[in-house]
């Protein structure tokens, strides 16, 4: 069993720091590095602005020894074959090395970090899952108090009493407790919580339907001015870096896996915004549309708190239109209906309800179900011959359409990738049309790709 770490805090302030790498985690580590007060030196052939303007000496090449010379730490934030070779300089000077998401390269790793009040708190999974010490951090930042300040200022004033009393540091710990307990012996247990502080605002934003060029101006604007991003699955990566100053935790759903309840989705928004942060809510999509913001939008008005909706490019019209396929079309569709194929009891009366080929009928999270969506239809009396499409990926570089008749739908394959990606079920005379732009998806996705 290997050896557990030893927890660690760094003063850094005034001390020289390499950075090996100028990319996006070079940026990351930066802006950390630059908060902490170190005198950071960047190597690397290529530089984002952010990570320059940060650093106090800058070098424009590749990583050479001397670089180490009158070094306190190394970060290492390149490729793997970089990070090995800053590592082996690193070790027979005895220099940690923090080497970003490469820990079999590190020999020191950071942590997802909480400050506030005068308090830090860190969690490490000893570099092997930083994304699960995110959402650890997350989880603690939600349950510490808004007060942890007067904590703090009552936990050091009462230690130099203690010290100059010659008070055993182990029996401390219950004193402090009781003046703790003391800061809210007045106060009413069933005071509300206080309305926050100002500037407190959250936006409900649709990313769109994966692509990144897809999402709205205004979205990126709000993106762009938060302090705080909670994502869902299949956003695009991307999106996130137009929030360069947020803190942006995920919260997404998929099916059968561990995921954040709504509710505590909508405490995590309540309680960022009365601390001041403004909050974006980034959905796949459009928020209002199966994408549950309804919902929270209700638990904000109860809340007290501003918020707005950003609306995004729903995948119930994007999806279709991008494998070629008009929702409506004359002589074929004169409308269309979007039902969710999450559970078959919420679906299926309203599939038994629409008269077969009345309209086009697209389904949202329905592809693993698509067989039984099928078997519904047909049981309706929808002809077996009618157009059907299974549209998967439609805005992403991993865009896949599969067109054939309704019959021959539940056992349409897909790609060893489907299940992180979405999918859109089509159904209806307007499916044919799909054949026409095939080729044109094809070239965007390559395009993108």
């Amino acid at each position: 069993m290997p050896h557990p770490l030893f927890p660690l805090f760094l003063k850094l302030a005034g001390r020289d720091v390499l950075l090996v790498g100028g990319g996006h985690m070079a940026a990351v580590r930066a802006a950390q590095l630059a908060e902490a007060g170190a005198r950071i030196t960047v190597v690397a052939p290529a530089i984002r602005p952010e990570v320059e303007r940060a650093a106090a000496v800058v070098h424009r090449r590749g990583f050479e020894e001397r670089d180490l010379d009158g070094a306190w730490l190394v970060v290492a934030a390149a490729t793997p074959e970089v990070n090995r070779a800053v590592g082996a300089a690193a070790e027979p000077r005895r220099l940690l090395v923090n080497a970003v998401d490469d820990p079999e390269h590190a020999s020191a790793y950071t942590a997802g970090v909480v400050r506030r009040g005068g308090a830090t708190v860190a969690v490490s999974t000893e570099g092997r899952a930083p994304a699960l010490a995110g959402l650890l951090r997350e989880a603690l930042e939600a349950v510490l108090p808004d007060d942890l300040a007067r904590w703090v200022d009552t936990a050091e004033a009462a230690r130099e009493g203690w010290k100059r009393a010659r008070i055993p540091l182990a029996t401390r710990r219950p004193l402090l407790l009781e003046k703790l307990n003391a800061l809210y012996a007045a106060r009413d247990p069933l005071a509300r919580e206080p309305a926050g502080a100002p500037g407190g605002f959250v936006s409900l934003v649709g990313a769109g339907p994966g692509d990144p060029g897809l999402l709205t101006r205004r979205g990126a604007e709000v993106l762009a001015a938060a302090d705080v991003v909670l994502y869902d699955a299949l956003v695009d990566p991307a999106v996130l870096r137009l929030a360069p100053r947020a803190h942006c935790f995920f919260v997404g759903k998929r099916a059968g896996r561990p995921s954040v309840s709504q509710r505590a989705i909508e405490r995590l928004l309540v309680r960022a915004a009365r601390r001041g942060r403004r909050v974006v809510r980034l959905k796949c999509g459009d928020p209002f549309v199966l994408g549950r913001g309804g919902e929270e939008a209700l638990a904000l008005a109860a809340a007290g708190i501003p918020f707005e909706v950003v609306p995004g490019v729903t995948s119930a019209i994007a999806a279709p239109a991008l494998a070629g396929i008009p929702v409506t079309h004359r002589g074929l569709a004169a409308g269309f209906a979007v039902v969710s194929g999450h559970a078959e009891h919420t679906y299926g009366p309203l599939l038994d309800a629409i008269t077969p080929g009345a309209l086009t009928l697209v389904v949202l999270m329905g592809v693993g179900r698509r067989a039984g969506i099928a078997a519904r239809l047909l049981a309706r009396g929808w002809p077996p011959a009618t157009p059907a499409a299974l549209v998967l990926g439609a805005a992403t570089p991993d865009a896949h359409v599969w067109t054939g008749p309704l019959a021959a739908l539940g056992e349409a394959a897909v790609p060893d990738r489907a299940g992180d990606v979405p999918g859109t079920l089509v159904v209806g005379e307007v499916a044919g049309l799909a054949a026409a732009a095939a080729p044109t998806l094809a070239r965007a996705a390559g395009d993108r790709a």
